[in-house]
């Protein structure tokens, strides 16, 4: 079987894009719809994938549709602790 070589991160991403979307589709499906695929992409990336060595396509494909959703949902609630949220005061649109 051939290997899938990719010449960088947005070519991988591009690749996998659908299952990310089959993912958010189903995230849907169950009630949860502030979750895109944007968000799917980096909770694997900065919490699964940066530990992992050798990573396949399969394994990616695997990880983006088999994974928890606990785990997605746990990802942005923390991701927005940490997201400084300032009151816009502009008068420009009012």
């Amino acid at each position: 079987m051939e290997e899938i070589k990719f010449n960088n991160i947005e070519d991988l991403y591009k690749r996998v894009k659908p299952a990310l979307d089959c993912k958010v589709h189903e995230l849907f499906k169950r009630g949860i719809t502030y979750i895109n695929s944007n968000d799917i992409w980096n909770a694997l990336k900065s919490k699964k994938w940066n530990k992992a060595s050798d990573l396949v396509l399969s394994d990616i494909i695997d990880d983006i549709l088999n994974t928890d959703d606990e785990f997605f949902i746990s990802f942005m609630q923390n991701y927005f602790k940490n997201v400084k949220r300032d009151i816009n005061l502009n008068d420009e649109i009012l």
